[in-house]
């Protein structure tokens, strides 16, 4: 007589079972540096995006933060859920769990620097860590940063 197969064996699928935890025990960890890679490029890019504003207010002689006289200097810094540290300038109010990157100082013949700290939602390897972009007396802007480097992206 012919027998006919009814389905998978425990054996079977025990094999299945341990192929799947073997990608998983490998896979997560990769994920979670890449999360991490991607969060760092992506704070230094917010910072970043405030050089154009400083070096604009650097060159007007602009020195205080603000965005009230015509005399102050709006890095237009908009909040990231990735970051700490509230706005420097008056008037406006981050949203919850949200913060923007610093800047210190922007006073003639100093070297204004803009750090970004990571905390709230970012990795939580990453907390506390921080991107900073200062500005030297020739106008170059240079990235650097306390992250290790496994997860610090080109140009920082």
């Amino acid at each position: 007589m012919k027998r006919i197969q009814q389905g998978f064996t425990l054996i079977e699928l025990m094999i299945v079972i341990a192929i799947i935890g073997i990608l998983a025990a490998i896979a997560i960890p990769q994920y979670q540096t890449y999360i991490a890679k991607t969060q760092v490029t992506r704070a230094m890019g917010e910072a970043g995006s405030l050089k154009t504003a400083i070096e604009g207010c650097v060159l007007a002689g602009k020195t205080a933060l603000g965005n009230v006289a015509s005399t102050d200097c709006d890095p237009q810094a908009t909040g990231s859920s990735i970051l700490t540290g509230g706005s420097q300038v008056t008037g406006y109010v981050l949203p919850a769990a949200t913060g923007v990157p610093q800047v210190l100082p922007i006073t003639i013949g100093a070297t204004p620097t803009i750090t970004a700290t990571f905390g709230n939602a970012a990795a939580a390897t990453l907390a506390g860590l921080f991107v900073v972009w200062t500005r030297d007396t020739t106008g170059t802007w240079i990235c650097t940063s306390t992250v290790p480097g496994k997860y610090k992206p080109t140009g920082c």
